[in-house]
């Protein structure tokens, strides 16, 4: 039972090195194709520069949060559950599914759902999502 102990306390990393990796990756690759991204989607030019400054701060906070202050991981949580609620609704919602299938090669929205669920977790339990019962 030690060794759960053990991963029990640290797992919280797995979830937010994942998380942040995703946020940081999708704001980082954003700066050089915002233009293209703004024309395609009908969206401003700085409002795409605003989302990649959303998702690296997010991806910043929520790996700082665990060191440093929860109030970072929930605000976390609150950018990632902002931009993951618009991308669902603006983007993935339109093409509903959770499938591969002809009419949606890639697949569904599920990685994106998710995505959102975690950022909820984050924003509305903070740290204290991975703390143990026995505290």
């Amino acid at each position: 039972m030690a060794l759960f102990d053990k991963i029990s306390e640290n797992g919280h990393w797995l979830i937010r090195l994942s998380l942040a990796s995703i946020f940081l990756f999708h704001g980082f690759i954003k700066f050089p194709m915002a233009e293209m991204m703004a024309q395609g989607m009908g969206m401003p030019l700085m409002m795409i520069y605003m989302l990649a400054t959303m998702e690296i701060v997010g991806g910043v906070f929520i790996l700082a949060g665990a060191i440093f202050n929860e109030l970072l991981t929930r605000i976390a949580g609150g950018i990632f559950t902002v931009t993951m609620a618009g991308a669902i609704m603006m983007v993935h919602w339109p093409q509903w599914s959770f499938v591969a299938s002809e009419s949606h090669p890639m697949g569904g929205m599920e990685f994106q759902l998710l995505t959102l669920l975690i950022s909820i977790l984050f924003l509305a339990g903070g740290n204290s999502v991975f703390a143990t019962a026995s505290e």
